[in-house]
Formats: structure tokens, sequence, C-alpha cells
């Protein structure tokens, strides 16, 4: 059995795979070797590999493995990476990218993932990770328009969505999702354009704008952990 944890900027998933398959899925605000070890303890997992987009120092619990990864550039991977500083490309979009190519290979695809930050990344057919783009996610475009204004209330993505807002709250909700939706169609539009590209979506905004988006996209929120399994798999190879 393998543990997969995915350590993102504002929560964590620990998950455990047999195989291919999905067993069990953890989520929590504060990754702990507590927790690590009651999982450890109950689902006696032999392999695992551990993702973080920031800082949390050894995990000395994932020291009781047999094999243990953390996935980093150096890291051999079933993807070619062509990107100027790997070094600082976030180990959770390649881990998006290589569990969006194993569910569809030999296919052009966009990855979008919406979590803290909005990222949309390319695949190329052969197999070829080509970069993307950042930028801020929902929560961080409400918290922006809040704390760099004089007046502007925090609200988030909870309520009516007019065309245009008839007032501040909805002005402010429209314009987020709204400009998020639009940007995003926009990048399909385009990748669909040039390469017939297939879009996965994935984060924990995935299934809020699955419904939103003029596109066909396959919203799946383990994307990640999937990825993350098929790096490790890929180790033990």
């Amino acid at each position: 059995m393998n543990l997969v944890i995915d350590q993102g900027n504002t929560a964590a998933k620990v998950a455990l795979f047999e195989g291919n398959t999905l067993v069990k899925v953890f989520h929590t605000k504060a990754l702990t070797e507590e927790l690590l070890l009651e999982v450890i303890r109950e689902f006696r997992p032999r392999f695992g590999i551990f993702c973080s987009v920031r800082f949390l120092g050894t995990l000395k619990t994932l020291e009781t493995l047999e094999t243990f990864f953390e996935l980093t550039h150096n890291l051999p991977l079933p993807l070619t990476i062509n990107y100027q500083t790997p070094q600082t490309l976030g180990p959770d979009r390649l881990a998006a990218a290589v569990g969006a190519a194993a569910q569809k290979p030999a296919t052009p695809l966009l990855v979008i993932d919406i979590g803290t930050a909005i990222t949309i990344d390319y695949v190329s057919a052969e197999g070829v990770y080509n970069g993307g783009n950042i930028s801020p996610g929902v929560e961080l475009r409400f918290k922006a328009l809040h704390q760099f204004t004089g007046k502007l209330p925090l609200i988030n993505e909870e309520g009516d969505i007019p065309p245009l807002g008839y007032n501040t709250e909805t002005a402010i909700r429209s314009g987020v999702i709204e400009g998020i939706v639009r940007e995003l169609d926009s990048y399909i539009d385009e990748y669909k354009k040039k390469y017939n590209i297939f879009t996965f979506l994935t984060g924990g905004h995935a299934f809020y704008f699955e419904s939103k988006l003029k596109n066909a996209i396959f919203a799946d929120e383990n994307l990640v952990l999937k990825g993350l399994n098929e790096i490790l798999n890929y180790q033990r190879k």
C-alpha cells in the first residue's frame, strides 16, 4: 500500500492507494507527526511520497516506511520537463500534470488547478510538460479587494452572481467569479484551437467552477494525489 501526502498552502491531504486504486483520503489543516503515525499504524503502508508547496521541515514518522520520496525537480518523472527553472516549479503542478497524463496518455492536456492560486499548465501529447501560468485564486481576489481598498467589504463566493452587480457585494462577487470563468474559458478556447486539448480541472474550487465554464472539462479533486501515486510507482519500477 502507498502513502501519498499533498501539503498545500492552506491544507493537506493524506491518501492511501492500493496499486492505482484510491482507498482513503484524510483532509487536515495541520499535517502532524501524530496524524501520520495514526494512519501508518492503521493502514500499514510500505511506500510513500510527499509533496509540499511550503517548507515543513523533516517528518520523522515517514522514515519508518520501507521506501519514501519527497517530490522535487530532481526526482525521475514519467514526463519530460520543459521549464527554465525546474527548481522553482511547484511540485503540486508537476503531480497534477502527471496525474492527468496517466489518465489521458498521448493526448495534449490543459491542467487547471483552482486553489489558493490558479495554475494553468500545458502537457503535450508527447508527454512534455511545457509550463503554464499562475494567477490569484478565489479567496486571494476577494481578500485583495478588501485589504487594498478603503471601503470594499470582504465577501465570498456564496450568494447571487448577476451579469451586472446591483450593489457592492454582487459587483465584487460577479467581478471575481465571472472574471475567473472568462479567464479560464479564454485559455481553454485558445489551446483548443492550437492543440485540440483535453482539459482537467482540480483543486478546492474545481467542482464550483465545473458547471460555470462553457467548455467541457473533467473535474478531479484528487488529481494531484493520483499523480503523486503515479510518480511513486514510477520510482519503484
